[in-house]
């Protein structure tokens, strides 16, 4: 059985959806959520083989959702919208499919056919979630591991970012979190006007710093507001000098 989750904000969307989908004798709807936090849960939780994320959602939108996910186990993606075809252009239709809002049964029943040729060729969600990543604007909110949960955080509430091989821990003020993710593709999310390198292997939140001071050869000390301090190594120096206004 092909598992699916629905999300949508609207609950006649996902009524429908649900039931067309409980219709096909290959398929069961597993989970269904109304807001794009729910919508991250249950795809974390139940692992299913496709995804039907309604772009327009609340806490995060489903290019959101989809940005978030890592590639090679994130289920295939449709994205339901109320987009009109004018501004579908901005999609790669070639790497996800979609439902345009009002669909009818004959649409939907491609969408399915191509749900189902590409879990015969073991496809990934991974070209949604590049599209995701792409499309989205910077982040706000960042979801996050939570012990068994997933949360949101303020992405103003980070205060730097420190990459571990395949992982970035994720250090707040009050707690320290670790993604699946590479730093370069974190900062590309979270957008370049609030974090800037200061190593290969990490990044600062500019306003969490407080003061430099100089060390040697170049390097820098960075003087957190919480009595953190950093290393700035000279290969990024300029860039946060200009950053900083110095």
């Amino acid at each position: 059985m092909i598992r699916a989750v629905i999300a949508d904000d609207e609950a006649p969307a996902r009524e429908k959806l649900a039931h067309w989908v409980a219709e096909q004798a290959d398929m069961s709807v597993v989970g269904s959520a109304e807001d794009g936090l729910s919508a991250a849960q249950c795809i974390e939780q139940l692992r299913p083989q496709v995804a039907f994320l309604d772009i327009h959602m609340p806490t995060l939108s489903g290019l959101q959702v989809a940005a978030q996910l890592e590639p090679s186990s994130a289920p295939l993606i449709v994205f339901v919208t109320a987009f009109d075809e004018h501004a579908l252009k901005a999609f790669d239709l070639n790497a996800i499919d979609y439902l345009l809002k009002p669909y009818d049964r004959d649409r939907f029943a491609r969408t399915l056919q191509r749900v189902r040729e590409r879990l015969h060729t073991h496809e990934s969600g991974a070209a949604a979630v590049a599209m995701g990543r792409a499309r989205a604007p910077a982040c706000e909110r960042l979801l996050v591991p939570d012990r068994e949960r997933l949360q949101l955080i303020e992405a103003t509430s980070i205060e730097w970012l420190e990459a571990d091989d395949n992982y970035v821990h994720v250090h707040t003020a009050t707690r320290d979190y670790l993604l699946r993710r590479t730093l370069q593709d974190l900062l590309s999310q979270l957008g370049e006007q609030r974090f800037v390198r200061i190593h290969k292997s990490a990044a600062v939140n500019l306003a969490a710093v407080a003061s430099l001071s100089p060390l040697f050869k170049g390097d820098y000390q960075i003087h957190l507001h919480n009595g953190r301090m950093l290393r700035l190594s000279r290969r990024y120096r300029e860039a946060l000098f200009a950053r900083m206004g110095q």
